[in-house]
């Protein structure tokens, strides 16, 4: 997994997805840019999200508010006094990290030993085999359930509490190493803020201190009057926003999937008190579907229920994602109550609240919220998209992306740069680029052409030869199967249109 992941890092620069931010200068930690092929597949994949929202649910709409925002949302929403993360560092590898996800890493590496007792249970017992029973009666496993439990209620309260002193104790006793190091040669544990602040002319309340938000959820609830007035909304109804955030994070690796500097796709939905649940439960369905739809192997994705609530929380789930560095999360779901809207509420002095005609009274709205990271959701494209294949005495690397969000729909290729086929190919994309993003490509050999195509994950390749010239006729060969079939020229357009077209992915939501 650990040479999967390098080569994903390696095959994202050399095909033009992500480059290394200000490369040049030997880069930016933690910070990165989106080449050709990658702003393309990121685009897409917001135009997904973003249809899956606003398009397919009427009683949801968008907003993009600015990232900049007046000091006072940050207070109110507690960023400035508590958006914190437990720091520790390693006194003989120097390398800082995040307490509690060292103990969370732990806490996994337990899991997994409890996973591969009940495998080599399966394969002994065969269909005989009780998971259940098992699980409940085996000294092995409970012995590791009952410390995974004892463990994770300690880092909770540790954490709930700010009881940081506890905090280092429990990674001494449970003798978690540093990874780098091996030792458990550790620092005392401290708070960190997140945010980065920066300095903004003069604000007529005489400070000239603000922030870059490092969530987008806060302008849409400091907006949520402007859109359900505006709007005529009625609960319960979904404000959805994408764009950037900013996160000074301590342990900011993993390539693209822990970034300073990230997009999120986030929709709030406003529903009545007391039916939050029921709202929840829905939204979870709604987005795993969506994420299925995609079409990669299901057992990569997986729930994760929180143990830890976040403070304006009564229920949280997070769809994680098996990425080569394990199960990581991908989108969180969470029951946000009434707390936003209440604090902004307290904070700014106005009234943001829902007259209910039918109740007759006035209320809070409570809040379900869909948070996921656009950059984390292009890796896990990546990851479950990238095969390597072998193919007669050769191998090629293929990105199976869904056709609908590929980066290029069709590649345009002439068999030779003479007798009048570059000047056919010319006439096929001028027809098909209006509506797709296509490619010219006629240098070097057509199987060559082939696999670069596949490396960037184009799903129709479109040969023009010389039969062409006699019986108006193209080759199109598909990039999973590498099937080929020989149609006339003017059925390229609507065969690749149909086979790209985002309603193929909306269909199955």
């Amino acid at each position: 997994m650990e040479d999967l992941f390098k080569k994903l890092i390696s095959h994202s620069k050399e095909y033009g997805f992500i480059f290394q931010s200000s490369e040049i200068y030997d880069g930016l930690s933690a910070v990165y840019d989106y080449g050709q092929y990658g702003a393309a597949l990121k685009n897409n994949i917001r135009d997904y999200w973003w249809k899956a929202m606003t398009q397919l649910n009427e009683e949801v709409v968008g907003i993009d508010s600015a990232i900049f925002m007046h000091p006072m949302v940050w207070k109110a929403s507690g960023h400035v006094d508590a958006f914190n993360d437990p720091l520790i560092d390693n006194k003989d590898s120097k390398k800082r990290y995040r307490a509690d996800v060292l103990i969370e890493e732990h806490i996994e590496k337990m899991q997994q030993k409890i996973n591969k007792e009940v495998e080599k249970a399966r394969k002994r017992f065969g269909d005989a085999f009780d998971e259940k029973q098992f699980c409940e009666t085996n000294p092995r496993v409970l012995k590791y359930s009952e410390k995974i439990k004892d463990v994770t209620e300690k880092m909770v309260d540790y954490l709930d509490n700010n009881k940081l002193d506890d905090l280092k104790i429990l990674i001494e006793e449970e003798g978690i190493v540093c990874p780098i190091s091996g030792s458990r040669n550790w620092t005392d544990v401290r708070q960190f803020n997140l945010m980065f602040d920066t300095k903004l002319g003069s604000l007529a309340e005489g400070s000239n201190t603000i922030y870059l938000r490092p969530e987008t959820a806060q302008g849409i609830f400091v907006n949520y009057l402007n859109v359900q007035k505006t709007g005529r909304m009625k609960l319960p109804f979904g404000i959805a926003q994408t764009g950037k955030a900013f996160r000074n994070e301590i342990v900011a690796r993993q390539f693209i999937f822990r970034m300073r500097e990230f997009e999120q796709m986030e929709m709030q939905y406003f529903v009545k008190p007391g039916t939050e649940k029921e709202w929840f439960e829905l939204w979870r369905e709604r987005r795993m579907n969506w994420h299925n739809s995609f079409g990669f192997d299901a057992n990569k994705f997986r729930w994760h229920k929180h143990d830890k609530l976040a403070h304006y929380a009564n229920a949280a789930y997070d769809i994680e994602f098996e990425f080569p560095f394990g199960f990581k999360e991908l989108e969180g779901i969470h029951s946000r109550t009434d707390f936003d809207l209440k604090q902004h509420q307290e904070f700014s002095g106005k009234k943001l609240q829902f007259f209910d005609l039918e109740a007759g009274e006035s209320y809070v709205p409570y809040v379900v919220e869909t948070s996921i990271g656009l950059d984390r959701t292009f890796l896990m494209i990546l990851t479950a998209a990238y095969c390597e294949e072998t193919v007669g005495n050769e191998e090629r690397v293929v990105l199976k992306i869904p056709a609908p969000i590929a980066p290029i729909k069709a590649a345009i290729m002439p068999l030779v740069k003479k007798d009048g086929l570059p000047e056919i190919a010319r006439e096929i994309i001028n027809e098909l680029k209006f509506d797709l993003t296509c490619q010219y490509d006629e240098k070097d050999s057509i199987g060559r052409r082939y696999r670069r195509q596949d490396a960037i994950g184009t799903p129709f390749c479109i040969t023009v030869d010389h039969q062409t010239i006699e019986d108006k006729t193209v080759t199109i060969r598909y990039r999973d199967s590498m099937e080929q079939e020989r149609i006339p020229i003017e059925k390229v357009s609507k065969i690749v249109r149909e086979k790209a077209d985002i309603r193929n992915l909306l269909k199955k939501l």
